[in-house]
């Protein structure tokens, strides 16, 4: 199973919610917000999700430090 797309939706005042859709029909659903920062976090989404497109799903923590490492400069 792979990501093939990642779909954020801003609601207001201030929600934000994400859906993420497999190859086999596999769709999630998440809530990526800091409270007053909706706009933040989904740019911070949108530039992330090049690095989730195309893996497995299944490798949560995998996927985080992927994330985790390619989204901060530590030095």
């Amino acid at each position: 199973m792979k990501i093939t797309k990642i779909t954020t939706y801003r609601l207001p005042p201030r929600w934000m919610f994400l859906k993420i859709e497999t190859d086999e029909g596999v769709v999630g659903w998440g809530e990526p917000v800091i409270e007053g920062r909706a706009r933040t976090v989904e740019a911070a989404v949108h530039e992330l999700s090049d690095y989730l497109i195309g893996q497995d799903p299944s490798r949560i923590n995998d996927l985080w430090q992927v994330m985790y490492r390619a989204g901060f400069y530590r030095g």
